[in-house]
């Protein structure tokens, strides 16, 4: 079994060599460190760069982050999903402040108090910015821990987090555990990957359980399943000249302060008459057109399946107001932040 010191050092000398040249890791700016981080928890690398990248360049400081308005906020981060955490960002930004003067806590007990702040982005922002001892522990961490010492302990349990944690903390560098935390998490992403790790240029081959006893396929252990929910969503895309009608939604459910159409969600799909006989709108005196959705539109959450449905009703002019109800031209439509799902239909049939 590798000892905790030849790890460490084969770990951070194989990162050395191999990291890929990131903009966050030239920093140690909390504030950056945690928009990375953040960022990151949505998305691969690749596509989470140009995010990092518009929010650095569009609020450079915690400050601004703080002041902007929370529809900014929002549109920068569509297509990334679960657009609460944005809004917990920037909830916690203001938090920092106001209560502390635009400084960010520089410790681990400290940062994870915060909202928003978890326990593995709490260590690396603990870790990176302040090079303080404590370890990460990501779906990454999870893997190579779990193929190295041959750990069959369902990582999606609770006495898992406490048995990986405990095992991280003691591995990790007590002199550069900024560079170790970077080093493991690099290693899970680009060399033990999730499939088809490269196991012949593995630095630990010869200490990896997984590798000597042919487990790589099988560790780490996830048994909890996702229960998916099917959602079938109807939407009413009115146009008039050059506006198209949106709505805010509201809370309560996915995409909270995102703009999205006129929506009929049933449990099945309907057909033009029915809908028609469920549209809760008046109207009556207006001139108007039904075209049916050429094609259903999937979308995929977490927990849920969006079957999605566009009916583009054509009016001579614009009706009578409709609660909840605005007309944008396609200028300001573009300006407002829109679930991924919305902005896909908008751009193959508006923009």
């Amino acid at each position: 079994m590798i000892n905790q010191d030849t790890f460490a050092s084969r770990l951070i000398e194989w990162y050395e060599y191999h990291k890929r040249d990131l903009p966050w890791r030239h920093t140690n700016d909390p504030y950056h460190i945690w928009l990375s981080e953040i960022i990151l928890q949505q998305t691969r690398v690749k596509q989470g760069l140009p995010y990092y990248q518009n929010f650095v360049k569009a609020f450079p400081t915690i400050f601004d982050l703080a002041a902007a308005p929370e529809q900014e906020v929002l549109r920068l981060w569509q297509g990334l999903g679960y657009y609460s955490r944005a809004r917990n960002m920037q909830e916690t930004a203001k938090a920092i402040v106001n209560q502390q003067n635009g400084s960010f806590p520089n410790s681990y007990i400290a940062l994870v108090k915060l909202k928003g702040i978890g326990p593995y982005t709490a260590a690396a922002i603990a870790s990176f910015a302040f090079k303080e001892s404590v370890a990460v522990l990501d779906g990454n961490v999870f893997r190579v821990l779990a193929r190295l010492y041959g750990l069959e302990t369902d990582i999606a349990t609770s006495k898992a987090k406490t048995l990986f944690s405990t095992l991280a903390n003691q591995l990790i560098s007590s002199d550069s555990p900024d560079l170790y935390n970077q080093a493991i998490m690099e290693f899970g992403a680009i060399q033990c990957t999730h499939s088809s790790p490269d196991c012949l240029l593995c630095p630990f081959q010869q200490e990896c359980e997984a590798f000597l006893t042919g487990r790589q396929n099988i560790l780490p252990i996830k048994s909890k399943k996702t229960v998916i929910k099917n959602r079938f969503f109807h939407y009413i895309v009115f146009h008039v000249q050059n506006r198209i009608a949106m709505r805010l939604r509201g809370s309560k459910d996915i995409w909270q302060g995102l703009y999205d159409f006129w929506l009929s969600e049933n449990d099945s799909i309907l057909d033009t008459d029915e809908l028609v006989k469920q549209l809760d709108l008046d109207l009556s005196d207006t001139i108007y057109t039904i075209k049916a959705p050429e094609k259903a539109y999937t979308h995929l959450l977490s927990h849920q399946r969006i079957e999605a449905r566009f009916w583009h009703i054509q009016l001579e002019e614009v009706p009578q107001s409709q609660e909840g109800l605005t007309f944008y031209t396609l200028e300001e439509v573009e300006q407002l932040p829109k679930p991924i799902l919305i902005n896909k239909y908008l751009s193959e049939h508006f923009f």
